[in-house]
């Protein structure tokens, strides 16, 4: 679960499993996924390609992989390993209130999506 990035344009960052890894290990899973393109912040900086993708275990909410392509992704992997670290689920992530507008709202709408409750899609 280490996190891992690449300082491109855009920058990429993911941490934990792959989709491919988590059907390879026949897990239940659920994807939230959220596009920068609905982000407020990305488009005021007119850098609105990319998502949040969040692989999350179906019945629990666990994190098992994020997968980030966009604007500062390499500083949004902080949220997600420390939620990791600490058991927290994709439940507690959108519940969790962030400054609007940021980008760091992309993870907890990809949290949400995973719900089926994201409001900005």
């Amino acid at each position: 679960m280490v996190p891992r990035a690449t300082y491109s344009q855009p920058q990429v960052a993911s941490f934990g499993l792959t989709e491919a890894q988590v059907r390879e290990k026949g897990l239940a899973y659920k994807v939230g996924k959220f596009p920068f393109m609905a982000n407020g912040k990305a488009l005021g900086l007119s850098d609105s390609g990319g998502f949040a993708k969040l692989l999350t275990e179906s019945q629990t909410g666990e994190i098992l992989g994020a997968h980030l392509i966009g604007p500062e992704v390499s500083e949004l992997l902080g949220e997600l390993t420390l939620a990791w670290q600490n058991e927290l689920t994709v439940t507690e992530i959108g519940r969790n209130i962030h400054a609007h507008p940021t980008l760091s709202e992309v993870v907890m709408e990809a949290a949400e999506n995973a719900e089926g409750r994201a409001i900005n899609i």
